[in-house]
């Protein structure tokens, strides 16, 4: 217990200082190497220890106890154009470090445990350094979300429920320079070059759980998954920001930004060392506090993996796709304007497809090493804006955004 803690804690510590891109909206595709080689399969498949957020009930594979950690490098590449006429800047935001640490253990015939800490999430942008034109408004927002879990699982003739506390920390900064065009910034009496107030970084600690079950038979396992919302309240950072952006009082702006409920059900089916997966959850982005508001949509997440497992290694490949939850708002309103340029410019959850690759190799009976590799291609979206009451400032913002990650993790069993 005392070598989990100091696991956990190093997690921590690592996480604090990285912030992350995610790729379905801002979650991550997968928790853990195996599954982020597979497209994110986990909900109808078990990877052992790793299984806690993607479904508790599958660490009832584990035989005595395992141990995993590990991380992934994540480097997005993000270019924003403002429509002002300097062109697309660079977002300086383009590796971060996601760690993971998780322990599940076997504790009698029918009944397993475990502990985890996890990155799961998190988005950014960085241009504080652009110039020329209005510079992306030299904005850097960072969010970062961890999650702690305690799985526990009970399995019976093939048939497993599971179970998984979970405590969440989270993070968000957002600050800019309004150097829109025009003698006031959205008509509001606001003066061009106002900057945000929004005085450092604000956190917070939600708690929910995830609840899962799985049932295997002849080479076939079924399973099912729903995570509940967790809610989250930044005092202080999305209420400031967009007072000092419109005008409008902070204190009728809400500082909520809920992680928002999913559900998933899962399959895979294993044959002569062959194994097939297909998974499918709904992230309920429309129903989440603070994502609702910025008109995020609901994403349906189809994964497909694939394994071919011998003694010793193993090989993997998937594809995970899901829509933008960002679309264009138009231009008939203010609010529709700036939710499309706080949207691009900020948080950018355009990315869709996503090709994967991962293989294991067993040194030992006891150790064993996990690799993956993430590619998104690229997605430009373009949106038409106005940040004035003036029609000739009229124009559009135009990102282009794509991803690459590479996932290493240890584990021990014993």
């Amino acid at each position: 217990m005392k070598r989990t803690i100091k696991l956990a804690v190093a997690a921590a510590i690592a996480l604090s200082s990285t912030a992350a891109f995610a790729t379905n909206g801002d979650h991550l595709i997968g928790t853990g190497a195996k599954a982020r080689g597979m497209g994110g399969i986990g909900i109808g498949m078990s990877h052992g220890a790793e299984s806690a957020l993607s479904n508790p009930a599958m660490i009832t594979s584990v035989e005595g106890t395992e141990v995993s950690f590990g991380g992934t490098v994540f480097m997005p590449d993000v270019k924003t154009n403002l429509g002002d006429g300097s062109g697309s800047h660079d977002s300086a935001a383009d590796m971060s470090v996601i760690p993971e640490v998780s322990i599940a253990q076997k504790a009698s015939d029918n009944f397993y445990w475990g502990v985890g800490m996890f990155g799961t999430a998190g988005m950014g942008t960085d241009y504080r350094n652009a110039t020329g034109g209005m510079t992306n408004m030299n904005m850097v927002t960072n969010l970062q979300l961890m999650q702690f879990a305690v799985p526990l699982a009970y399995k019976t003739n093939g048939f497993s429920i599971g179970v998984a506390p979970v405590l969440q920390y989270g993070s968000l900064d957002i600050n800019y320079v309004n150097n829109t065009p025009g003698a006031f910034a959205m008509g509001t009496g606001l003066p061009s070059g106002a900057t945000s107030t929004t005085k450092g970084v604000a956190q917070d600690f939600g708690v929910g759980y995830n609840v899962g079950a799985a049932y295997e038979v002849a080479g076939l396992t079924l399973g099912a998954s729903y995570k509940s919302a967790i809610d989250m309240v930044y005092t202080g950072q999305i209420s400031q920001a967009m007072h000092d952006f419109t005008g409008a009082p902070a204190s009728m702006i809400s500082d909520h930004l809920e992680q928002p409920a999913e559900m998933g059900v899962g399959a895979s089916y294993t044959m002569s060392g062959n194994t097939f997966a297909v998974d499918y959850k709904k992230i309920k982005w429309s129903d989440a506090k603070g994502y609702k508001d910025f008109a995020w949509s609901d994403q349906n997440v189809m994964m497909l993996g694939y394994q071919y497992a011998q003694d010793n290694w193993a090989l993997r490949a998937g594809y995970n796709h899901a829509a933008s939850p960002i679309k264009d708002q138009g231009m008939m309103s203010m609010m529709s304007n700036l939710t499309n340029v706080f949207n691009l410019l900020g948080f950018p959850a355009i990315v869709e497809s996503h090709y994967t690759a991962g293989a294991s190799y067993g040194f030992s009976k006891m150790t064993s090493l996990d690799l993956a590799y993430v590619y998104a291609p690229e997605v430009t979206n373009t949106y038409g804006y106005n940040l004035t009451t003036n029609p000739a400032y009229a124009t559009t913002i135009s990102t282009k955004h794509s991803q690459s990650s590479a996932s290493a993790q240890l584990n021990f069993k014993f």
